[in-house]
């Protein structure tokens, strides 16, 4: 069987299970009410499963960017459901350097002394759970470059999403993401980083390097949000370091989410 088939299988057999009930009257709850919500959680659980076990069977291409004598770099990742690993394994001259399932497309521009660079799969894809599931992601494992500031800016979907910029020069960081589970190490050494993370249905772990302090400011719809006090203090409306006007290294983040799991530590 199709593995797409199995997430419908398991939604008829549950919404029709439940209809029984409350025909028999075993159930006495409005089961109509439920299946939207049930719709959703399912959707969710597929996406997730697929991110974790599935991924992914499409064409992989290995592919560098230089550098071009840039001081700065502006780098925007769009990329669909499956996974995403990026480090600062960039080697010396380069950007950008990895592998990239379901191939790459990229652009560049110069602008002054500022490279700016756009990437997002070769092969397009939406990846509506109706049409695809576990088994039909993108796997992009690449490294950015330890030599230059960087502003860095990633649009992710369905799946997987770890971020390790601990060795990075990153200035300014946004994320926008969707039904991810989705960690995030924060530069160790990078100065002041500016930071803004905005995510739907998703688990987000964001770890902040000893030695650097924080601020941290959050808006939230129906989420959990786990922020340690030990290190980050909450003062009002924002949680911060007691060392952070005279820090060396310090955080800016803002937090924006919806029906999501949130730690900072």
């Amino acid at each position: 069987m199709n593995k797409n088939n199995y997430f419908w299988a398991t939604l008829l057999i549950l919404g029709g299970g439940l209809l029984l009930l409350s025909n028999l009257g075993i159930l006495t709850i409005n089961v109509w009410g439920l299946l939207w919500p049930m719709f959703l959680i399912l959707a969710g659980a597929w996406f997730l499963l697929g991110a974790r076990f599935g991924y992914p069977s499409a064409e992989v291409e290995e592919a560098a960017i230089p550098l071009e004598g840039a001081a700065r770099a502006r780098v925007r990742i769009n990329h669909g459901a499956g996974r995403l690993h990026l480090d600062d394994s960039a080697g010396a001259g380069e950007l950008v350097s990895g592998t990239f399932g379901g191939g790459l497309d990229y652009r560049t521009k110069q602008d002054g002394d500022t490279l700016d660079v756009k990437l997002k799969p070769a092969q397009h894809h939406t990846f509506p759970f109706f049409v695809v599931g576990p088994g039909s992601g993108l796997n992009w494992t690449f490294g950015l470059s330890r030599e230059i500031p960087l502003e860095l800016e990633f649009e992710t979907g369905a799946g997987e999403t770890r971020l390790d910029l601990t060795n990075l020069q990153v200035t300014d960081f946004h994320l926008q993401t969707g039904a991810s589970s989705t960690t995030v190490d924060m530069p160790a050494a990078a100065g002041h980083t500016r930071a803004h993370i905005e995510s739907g249905a998703a688990a987000v772990t964001v770890r902040i390097p000893p030695g650097v302090a924080a601020r941290i400011r959050t808006q939230s719809g129906l989420a959990a949000i786990n922020i340690n006090q030990d290190r980050f203090p909450r003062q009002g409306k924002v949680y911060q370091s007691p060392d952070y006007d005279t820090a060396s290294n310090k955080l800016d983040l803002e937090i924006e989410t919806g029906v999501s799991s949130v730690n900072v530590r």
